[in-house]
Formats: structure tokens, sequence, C-alpha cells
């Protein structure tokens, strides 16, 4: 004998709470994770558009959807942004993605009295297009270097930048200092002191990272390099300017600029490069600019005629990543 087809008006209300209709399963939808969780529970994660099931010890993506959290997180024209500003980690969760990153290294430290060399700015490296797997990615970044203190003394280097495993940048070289002229080598080197009667060089950048600083001339000291371009060179008169930075993906925002070289008395400081250099110092007064922080600029270089002994420490280093949504 056929068994009977069962026969009711009404769904129990565990049923009907999981039945949104006749074609689908309704779950819960929320931005995050549901509080106190037992083994088994699902929900519908509306930030990232995954599914979730609760293992009893944490929550698991069920779902084959990339999805990334760490650092400051922003949405703009159809890209998210993860931006850091401090050491953390970038998680990458569901399929392999495709990402556009920059990495910048903290700039160099300006040289100290007299005539101090412009510090380098941080190597800065970017890539666009690049295929980044599940898994946690430690993200580091660098300080910039400290000025130089008193006569002779080089700007310190700045420290390095990194993404993971994936890449590392170079700190930027200090600038150079009176006695110990030549700039340091980095990202970008740091600028030749003024009145270079030693025959040293300004230092070298780091290919695919940076450029080299500038020379130094009778009075002026060359500028710190950029990620853009060469430090200026210094002149009877002037200090050189730093080497331009680099405008990532074009965003109107540049990163890695030089530090200014210093001028020993009447004449005019070396700007800084667009891109967080700090302008050098001149006239026997006014101290150096620092880099500005999270952009890997170089820090100026000091005067050192009428006070100013110590150059201007260099900007810290920044990581962004980006994908379309």
């Amino acid at each position: 004998m056929p068994l009977s087809k069962i026969e009711t008006t009404s769904l129990p209300t565990e049923v009907s709470d999981v039945l949104g209709s006749s074609d689908r399963i309704k779950i819960p939808s929320s931005a995050s994770a549901p509080s106190s969780p037992s083994a088994g529970d699902m929900y519908y994660n509306t930030t990232n558009k995954a599914i979730y099931n609760y293992d009893g010890t944490s929550w698991i993506q069920m779902s084959n959807n990339f999805f990334a959290t760490g650092g400051t997180e922003t949405e703009s024209s159809g890209y998210k942004y993860h931006t850091f500003t401090s050491s953390g980690t970038f998680y990458v969760s569901g399929s392999t993605g495709t990402v556009d990153y920059l990495v910048v290294a903290g700039g160099g430290g300006g040289g100290g009295r007299y005539m101090g060399g412009g510090g380098g700015a941080g190597g800065l490296i970017a890539a666009g297009s690049y295929d980044i797997s599940p898994g946690g990615y430690p993200i580091t970044i660098g300080s910039g270097g400290a000025g130089g203190t008193g006569q002779g003394s080089k700007g310190s280097d700045g420290a390095a930048s990194s993404l993971g495993v994936i890449t590392s940048t170079v700190g930027g070289g200090g600038g150079g200092a009176y006695t110990s002229a030549g700039g340091r080598s980095g990202g970008s080197g740091g600028g030749e002191s003024g009145y270079n009667s030693y025959n040293l060089e300004p230092g070298a950048g780091t290919a695919g990272q940076g450029n080299s600083g500038g020379h130094g001339g009778l009075y002026g000291a060359g500028g710190g390099g950029g990620a853009g371009a060469v430090g200026g060179n210094g002149t009877s008169t002037s200090g050189g300017d730093g080497g331009i930075g680099v405008d990532w993906q074009s965003l109107g925002t540049y990163y890695a600029g030089g530090g200014g070289g210093a001028e020993y008395e009447n004449g005019s400081p070396g700007s800084g490069g667009t891109g967080g250099g700090g302008q050098g110092s001149a006239n026997r007064a006014g101290n150096a600019a620092a880099g500005t922080a999270n952009t890997g600029g170089g820090g100026g270089g000091a005067n050192g005629y009428g006070g100013v002994t110590t150059g201007a420490a260099g900007g810290s280093g920044i990581v962004i990543i980006r994908y379309a949504v």
C-alpha cells in the first residue's frame, strides 16, 4: 500500500525560519559574526559576501570569494585600499586575488653641520596585477633615519619596509656633512655636503627603488635622491633640491621625495622633493625640516653656521594594497 502524502496548512516555526520560500534556504545575514555561536551555526557575511560555518572553535569561510583584512580599510572609485602606517598583518582568505601594492621604506636623515646634504628617500617598490594567495602577510613599516648631529656627522639611514615574503625595500641613505662629506647609499642616496675639498660623492640609489643624491657645491650641499629623480646639485649660493618622488597610480599623492641640501650662510636652502622631502636649512637660522611621516621622504640637511647643527629626521614608510571591488 503506497504511503499517503502528508499535508499541512502551516510550517513549524523552526522550519519557517529557515525556509524563506519554496526555492531557497534562508540563513542569518550580518556584517560581522554572530555572538555566542554553537558548532554547526552558519551565517552570510554581508561585508565580504561569503557564507561562514562555525566549527566549534572559529568561523570558517565556506565560499571561494577573495577577501582581505588589515590596516586602515577604505573604498574609492571601485577599489578597496588597505593602508598600513604601522607594522601589522595583511590577511587573505577565500581564493587567490589580484592586487596592486606600494611599499616605501623610511627616509634617510639629513646631514649635520656644516652644509649637510639632504637625506635620501626610502626605497619605493610598486607593482600592479599581482596574484596573492590566501594567508597572512606580515607588514613592516620602516622608521625614518635620525639627522646627523654636530660637525661632520652624517645622517642615519632609514629602515626597510616589507610586504611579507613578496618584497622588501631599502631605507634611504643619510646625507653627508662637511669632513665626512659623502652621502650614504640607500633606497635613494643622501646628498653630498657642500664645501667639498674631500672629493667624495653623493650616495647611490638602489636599482628599481630610487636614485642617487646630488653633488655639493662651494657653499651648498646636494639634495637627497628621490624615487622619481636624482637629487639636485648644490651651488655656491644654494642647496640642492631633493629629488621628486612618485605619484602612485596617478592618484595625486607622491611618495619618497628626497630631502633638501643646506646652504652655508646667506643663500637659499634646497627644497624638499615632492613626496614628503624636508627642506634644508640656511641663512644662519631656521631648523631643517623633517621628512613627512608615512611618505618615506628624506630629512633636510643642517646649516650649522648660526647654531643649526643637527640635520632633520627622515619620514617613516608606508605600505598600501588595493584591489577592485
